[in-house]
């Protein structure tokens, strides 16, 4: 089976992104052959290619799809021809028309979750799932701070939130998104004084907890936004990396929590990562979340889709077309 991919020979830009032809093997005990017809792209997948988050080269790009079996290997019991899979996470390579996946890193796609929405928001899904329901349970009657609101996480993650009772005030780059993100929120602010916003909205108490995929630009004002003991879940790294900090910052602002929680580790077994999917999922066939495919790219104009993810120009959930 000969498919396309996209590769990387080295770090980079953009333009070390490659569209090349390479023949796949059968699969072999565990694995399945998809025939990708939908792929996300994620800002994790702009770190990869950059080395912020360094590849052994040369390396494929993309952690998200989804797809139709076509070929099974040994010893896969859970899937059958012809089922819709998606996957979120695990090894690069989800630039492609076709690709052989471990079995164990699958899940069923349920009818009435279409392709483009499971390939791509099972990753922002997951994400929403396991930030709002375990790295900090949100509960009724709280007020959070979720950052880059308008975003591909912070669409679904604002709407879930609102739906488990908690009160929501997002933070958004331009106008253009504050549009958006008040489908969303409660309360949108801009990222100019956002924690002497946050503290206003709040009568002076501040949030719980602050959800920040944002990073550096953000670390400091979420500090600042904290009630005692609150938490910070850092997630992201839009603006590049948090600098590093002395712990007793924390303890000075009020006996604070800070964690840099990854999707991975909260997916870790089979059945955590069929749990967080089907969640997910389930939310989506209920009506309680909307996602939102807000643009879509031909494989080959990958290049362009990561400058538009880059440069903020993208709303919503990015689409790459095998």
């Amino acid at each position: 089976m000969q498919t396309q991919v996209i590769r990387i020979h080295s770090h980079g830009d953009s333009s070390v992104m490659q569209l090349e032809n390479e023949v796949l093997p059968a699969p072999q005990v565990g694995e399945v052959l998809l025939s990708q017809t939908a792929i996300g792209v994620n800002f994790i997948d702009t770190y990869h290619r950059s080395g912020l988050y360094p590849l052994s080269l040369p390396s494929g790009l993309g952690v998200e799809a989804c797809g139709v079996v076509r070929a099974i290997g040994p010893d896969v019991t859970e899937f059958k021809l012809g089922d819709r899979v998606a996957y979120a996470g695990g090894a690069v390579g989800a630039y492609a028309s076709y690709r052989v996946m471990p079995a164990e890193k699958l899940v069923l796609v349920p009818a009435g979750v279409s392709d483009d929405i499971a390939a791509g928001t099972l990753l922002r899904g997951m994400t929403a799932q396991y930030l709002l329901k375990q790295t900090f349970p949100v509960h009724v009657g709280q007020t959070i701070l979720f950052h880059a609101a308008a975003g591909g996480v912070g669409q679904l993650a604002c709407q879930w939130a609102r739906e488990l009772g908690a009160t929501v005030i997002g933070t958004v780059g331009s106008e253009a998104k504050a549009v958006i993100a008040r489908r969303y929120c409660d309360y949108v602010i801009s990222y100019e004084r956002f924690s002497e916003q946050v503290r206003e909205i709040t009568g002076g108490k501040g949030v719980p907890v602050v959800y920040d995929g944002v990073g550096a630009d953000t670390f400091a004002g979420s500090l600042d936004c904290l009630t005692p003991r609150g938490m910070l879940v850092s997630f992201g790294n839009a603006s590049g990396p948090v600098p590093p900090f002395e712990p007793a910052i924390l303890a000075h602002k009020g006996s604070l929590f800070f964690t840099r929680p990854t999707l991975g580790h909260y997916t870790s077994t089979r059945a955590e990562l069929v749990n967080t999917a089907a969640d997910y999922f389930h939310a989506v066939r209920r009506g309680l979340l909307k996602p939102e495919i807000g643009q879509t790219y031909a494989l080959a104009d990958v290049a362009q889709a990561h400058q538009d993810l880059a440069l903020r120009k993208t709303q919503g959930s990015t689409l790459l077309r095998p």
